[in-house]
């Protein structure tokens, strides 16, 4: 793992994608709406896990940060009227995300894309769905129901996203994907 600075590119890339978690929450683009008692399902959480590979923990907890503060302000359901469950599981997401890429990176850059999209978007449903159930707004029984709802189409899209954005942003950064007009 290198060690990562603040440096003139770090907070490029956390501004741009803080501009994205503000516009998918804001606009509630980022919260799909879904027929659970939870309410919504997210895409909120790919630019999260976008961020903690690209930039590293920091950078993914300010986003995951963002993430929770427009669940604990948007979303219907009163469950994520509780900070413990609407913001505290999101700060984790960019850093799981980037310690799974981290660890992965050595066998392959695919794998650890495809690993950290899996993971962060695990973290976001585990941790959210875990902290419910010890608040006791949902029993075991029900978070695990919820859980398997919406993680799975979740981390699928998840995969799909970041493997195909941070593929394109490597790219674009070596010259690759660079018009040769």
């Amino acid at each position: 793992m290198t060690h990562r600075t603040f440096g003139e590119r770090t907070i490029v890339v956390a501004g741009i994608l803080g501009a994205i978690v503000i516009l998918l929450g804001a606009t509630r683009l980022g919260f799909v709406a879904v027929p659970t008692p939870l309410g919504d399902a997210t895409i909120m959480h790919l630019p999260v896990i976008i961020g903690g590979i690209l930039e590293g923990p920091v950078v993914g907890v300010i986003l995951g940060a963002l993430f929770g503060i427009f669940s604990f302000l948007q979303v219907g359901s009163p469950i994520f009227k509780d900070p413990l469950v609407s913001i505290l599981p999101r700060l984790f997401i960019g850093i799981t995300a980037y310690l799974a890429y981290a660890t992965f990176r050595r066998v392959s850059e695919y794998a650890a894309l495809i690993v950290a999209a899996v993971v962060g978007t695990l973290t976001n449903t585990i941790l959210v769905l875990g902290v419910a159930v010890l608040r006791g707004y949902l029993t075991s029984e029900a978070a695990v129901g919820y859980g398997i709802a919406a993680a799975v189409p979740e981390a699928i899209l998840a995969v799909i996203v970041v493997v195909a954005v941070i593929t394109a942003w490597k790219r674009i950064e070596t010259g690759r994907g660079k018009s040769r007009v």
